[in-house]
């Protein structure tokens, strides 16, 4: 799995527990889905992205998976 599609998967789990968080255990949980919305609107002007960062570091690949076929 490449780096960008990591980035997406985690931040929309992100955004869907801060949710499932408001809802059952307080609505100060919207904060965490605010700044994740914010964080994806700078990082697509800016061109970083404080996760990706960390992935790299963590020296994971770009590449996709091999194929398999």
């Amino acid at each position: 799995m490449s780096i960008e599609r990591v980035v997406v998967a985690f931040s929309g789990i992100a955004i869907l527990l801060s949710l499932v968080l408001a809802y059952f255990v307080s609505p100060n949980w919207l904060a965490f889905a605010a700044i994740i919305g914010l964080n994806l609107s700078q990082s697509a002007f800016t061109g970083f992205c404080p996760i990706e960062y960390v992935l790299k570091k963590a020296r994971m690949t770009g590449r996709d998976a091999p194929n398999l076929q």
